[in-house]
């Protein structure tokens, strides 16, 4: 009598099995909710007010994992949010396989900030003329890992305020909050749907805007200068442009100044250039360094 190949009824065998396994549960998703997950951005999300919160969905857990679960537990009840442990699969099914970290958060989105909700930044008085302020304009970051990482380094670093432009750029997803390990639940983000008009307002109120270029030679009519060279004594707006293309030409032409990072050996073709969100972490320690000291 014929018989099959071994590796053909195997597949079969792995196909019912996989029938007989029990599918992850449905959960049905309050309307006009996302889901946060990790640790950091579920945390940060309970202890602040500027989320709406309907569901807490964590692992079921043992062990070591349930002095972390007990703490969730007690932000949510103290929110007033209702707690569900779930098996894995219902979580990854939850973040669509993302890293969870055993954690889930059903909220309503966080928005970008308008700038006319902002508070008139305080830039001194007689006696202190130019306080060290310093913002960081993000124009068309279309990549959430890379906006979630420089929302990290600008909170880290001592950024006073982020703007966006509004066009073309990433909104404030809960990926972005888990790349930016929770900072976007409490670092308020604005965004300016005329970024231009925006540069030449602060430019007009006495602050400097200054560009970021990965290739000097590229740069014309404005002048270029190392990171290291940069010294500042009033308020700056640092411009960071998207992944690709950088800066547009009209937003260089607003800067008084491009700043660039002198690399640290010549570098083969292909390599010349850094990640965004690693090389405004240089920058953004590189400047901030300087406000520290001018405070002590």
């Amino acid at each position: 009598a014929h018989r099959e190949p071994w590796s053909l009824r195997e597949g079969d065998f792995s196909k019912a099995r996989k029938r007989l396994e029990p599918k992850p549960l449905s959960i049905e998703r309050t309307k006009g909710s996302e889901i946060l997950f990790g640790i950091a951005p579920c945390a940060l999300a309970l202890s602040q007010s500027r989320r709406d919160l309907f569901r807490l969905f964590l692992k079921q857990s043992s062990g070591s994992r349930r002095l972390v679960t007990s703490e969730f537990v007690l932000q949510a009840t103290a929110r007033g949010v209702p707690v569900h442990h779930v098996k894995r699969r219902e979580l990854d099914a939850l973040c669509r396989g993302r890293v969870h970290q055993g954690v889930c958060l059903e909220a309503t989105p966080l928005r970008f900030k308008s700038l006319e909700e902002a508070e008139k930044p305080n830039l001194g008085d007689e006696e202190n003329p130019n306080r060290q302020l310093i913002w960081l304009v993000l124009e068309q970051i279309q990549d959430p890992m890379n906006l979630g990482a420089l929302l990290r380094s600008a909170y880290f670093l001592g950024v006073d305020r982020v703007v966006t432009s509004q066009r073309n750029s990433c909104p404030l997803t809960p990926t972005v909050s888990k790349a930016s390990s929770g900072a976007m639940e409490v670092f308020d983000i604005y965004s300016t749907d005329d970024l231009r008009s925006f540069l030449k307002a602060k430019t007009a109120e006495g602050w400097e805007v200054v560009g970021t270029v990965s290739k000097p030679e590229d740069v014309e009519n404005v002048p270029v200068i190392s990171c290291l060279e940069f010294r500042w004594n009033k308020p700056v707006i640092i411009v960071i442009g998207s992944e690709g293309a950088g800066l547009s030409l009209e937003t260089q032409l607003l800067c008084h100044r491009m700043l660039a990072i002198p690399p640290g050996r010549a570098l083969h073709p292909g390599i010349e250039s850094l990640n965004v969100s690693v090389a405004t972490g240089i920058l953004l320690h590189s400047i901030c360094s300087q406000k520290l000291r001018h405070s002590d």
